[in-house]
């Protein structure tokens, strides 16, 4: 399962992405970031995770669906591989 994250503040490097995420779930390691660029008004990411329990990665799109960061308003969900 991977985790979308979108809206995210253009010029967001993929560490400052990895450390967000960290912040909120130390347990969780990503496996890769891929960047969805689209228009350039939201740029998105789509976070891989090795081996995550189960439940874990719902809990941590709710925990940060909505939440603030760099002054946006961020849009997480789960996806399915």
């Amino acid at each position: 399962m991977k985790l979308w994250i979108g809206n995210i503040a253009p010029g967001t490097t993929d560490d400052e992405v990895r450390d967000f995420v960290k912040k909120y779930a130390p347990d969780l390691e990503i496996k890769n970031i891929q960047r969805v660029e689209g228009d350039g008004s939201r740029p998105a990411a789509s976070i891989e995770f090795v081996d995550t329990p189960y439940g874990s990665v719902e809990k941590i799109s709710m925990r940060l669906h909505g939440m603030y960061w760099k002054e946006r308003e961020l849009f997480v969900q789960t996806v399915v591989r």
